[in-house]
């Protein structure tokens, strides 16, 4: 049974850094593609930024680039996001999702096969 456990919200000032981690267990994800989310109260969820596990090819939301930073640790089967110079408009609830690779659709929701229950990142002004 796939399981992904985030950890690392929490509440930071502007300007401020968090790194959020997800564990992730239950199988062999070298043919996956691990990847950020995140909602806001009242917003969809949204793509934040993704990694190939075996390439580590990376891919941001335009919001995000130059600020956060996602990466692996293959040894601990562990997926970061770095999150750099954070403004009131990232709070949200983050969420890790792995998905099979597939070259298209990798921006939505309905592209990854599993979830973690997600992850409180508050940023007060």
């Amino acid at each position: 049974q796939v399981q992904l456990v985030e950890s690392g919200g929490g509440l930071v000032q502007a300007g401020g850094s968090l790194r959020l981690s997800c564990v992730a267990s239950g199988r062999t994800f070298e043919s996956y593609a691990m990847a950020w989310f995140r909602q806001a109260p009242g917003k969809e969820r949204d793509f934040v930024a993704r990694i190939i596990w075996s390439g580590g090819n990376v891919y941001y939301a335009d919001s995000v680039k130059g600020r956060f930073t996602i990466s692996r640790d293959n040894a601990k089967n562990t997926v970061y996001l770095q999150m750099d110079s954070l403004k009131p408009e990232d709070t949200a609830v983050y969420y890790c999702a792995a998905a099979r690779l597939k070259p298209t659709g990798w921006r939505t929701v309905s592209h990854y096969d599993y979830w973690g229950q997600g992850t409180q990142v508050t940023v007060s002004s």
